[in-house]
């Protein structure tokens, strides 16, 4: 029993990865960054921060200085950014940590997959006198390439999600019929075991009862 849903999970699994339409997830990394002002008093280096709604801070360690330019792998320990959905924007923003007063905002905005528009799916963002940052999304380019199939690819993604529905539904009926085979197989064992315990005391009983019989007297021997 304990296979069973080790195969539902893998038959979601695969369902998933076929459907074309559903929700695809683009890893958003921070390619450069280069800051103009610290708005911090009181502390001699910036602690600069991103953020977007919803999500969890991520400090950029390594950016300490005004007026330079930071370049980044895309591999750091605290790389990526964020993730962005198909055609969804997020509220995004990068911030600089204060001691005292809330964070200071070196700017907020709506980072969409539709900004990354070159053909290597760089993105730049420029606030005078504040920041400029470039930000770097292949599967953004992947993405919008794909929305822009003709209605001829629409239709075999649509086939797709077909074929991946039924293969959904078939994979659910082969596991009901499997769990309806087993409980009926340990029922089956269940009343085996139940007729064979009754069978067994019956023999004691008829054992009993020739002792009973064989115990009554000399009509025991008489033929």
């Amino acid at each position: 029993m304990h296979r069973i849903p080790i195969v539902l999970i893998f038959c979601t699994s695969l369902f998933l990865r076929l459907l074309p339409g559903l929700v695809r997830a683009a890893i958003v990394t921070l390619d450069s960054i280069e800051i103009y002002k610290k708005h911090e008093i009181f502390g001699s280096k910036p602690t600069v921060i991103f953020r977007c709604k919803g999500e969890n801070w991520t400090i950029l360690p390594d950016v300490k200085k005004k007026h330079v330019l930071y370049i980044f792998k895309g591999e750091e320990s605290w790389q990526p950014l964020t993730e962005l959905t198909d055609k969804k924007c997020k509220r995004c923003g990068i911030y600089e940590k204060d001691t005292i007063k809330p964070d200071d905002t070196f700017d907020e905005w709506e980072l969409c997959p539709s900004d990354f528009t070159s053909p290597h799916g760089k993105y730049s963002h420029y606030i005078k006198k504040e920041f400029k940052a470039t930000f770097l999304c292949p599967e953004c380019i992947h993405h919008r390439d794909v929305s822009h199939h003709s209605s001829g690819s629409q239709k075999s993604g649509k086939r797709s999600m077909h074929w991946a529905f039924m293969l959904l539904i078939g994979a659910s009926v082969l596991i009901v019929l499997v769990i309806g085979a087993v409980i009926t197989y340990k029922c089956w064992k269940q009343k085996k075991r139940q007729n064979e315990q009754a069978r067994f005391l019956k023999l004691f009983e008829e054992d009993d009862d020739i002792d009973d019989e064989l115990g009554i007297g000399p009509l025991s021997h008489v033929i």
